[in-house]
């Protein structure tokens, strides 16, 4: 069954839930990325593989979690409670079927969940990466299912906020079907660090433009 890559920076008050509600088989390797809340001691209580990256960035914990990872599938999202795991098998179903390649939980949100200032720049960078790639999906958001040596495969770089558009871009690169689905997004528990503020929202935007800048040079 698949690895669940779950980086987290203090998630303390989000981490059991989100372990609680995996499905059956799913094994839990939890990314602290510097906490000092207790995260990594909940989680391992609640039986995750607990990886530890220092270095901070959302990229960092993710390739992280890449590198820990062994199972053939591997998916990746939030651990702020934000998304619940038990949509993971409608993502991971269309890898396994070989129908897809990237599938993207495609985040529709319910009342409070999502920030104005994070939706817009979500909504204009879909939309570049539509017109810039041809395809339809709708939102480059966290909760996502691949292969995991074809993840491995694309060299994957960034270590900050760009890594869900980098590998997007790779993986249109590399000829990959990649789609999306609807998923819920829920009112996280606790502060965004992205998000949830407009720095960490612009720093996102620096990082992902720096991406397609990069990438435009193609």
């Amino acid at each position: 069954m698949p690895d669940v890559v779950l980086p987290a920076l203090n998630e303390a008050a989000a981490v059991e839930w989100v372990l609680l509600r995996l499905p059956a088989g799913y094994h839990a390797i939890v990314v602290d990325n510097g906490s000092t809340d207790g995260t990594s001691e909940i989680a391992a209580a609640n039986g995750a593989q607990v990886v530890s990256e220092p270095t901070r960035g959302f990229g960092s914990a993710c390739y992280a979690g890449l590198r820990a990872a062994t199972a053939d599938i591997v998916c990746f999202m939030d651990c702020d409670a934000s998304l619940d795991p038990t949509a993971l098998p409608l993502l991971v179903g269309e890898i396994e079927r070989g129908e897809v390649d990237l599938m993207v939980g495609a985040r529709v949100a319910s009342k409070g969940a999502w920030p104005l200032h994070a939706r817009v720049a979500n909504r204009l960078l879909a939309s570049e990466v539509r017109r810039r790639t041809g395809l339809t999906v709708s939102d480059l958001g966290p909760m996502r299912a691949m292969r995991r040596e074809k993840l491995l495969e694309l060299g994957m770089l960034d270590r900050r906020s760009g890594w869900p558009l980098e590998m997007v871009l790779r993986a249109h690169r590399a000829g990959w079907t990649i789609r999306d689905i609807p998923i819920d997004y829920l009112p996280r528990v606790g502060r965004s660090k992205v998000t949830g503020t407009i720095r960490g929202t612009a720093r996102a935007i620096k990082d992902m433009s720096r991406l397609l800048r990069e990438d435009g040079r193609n």
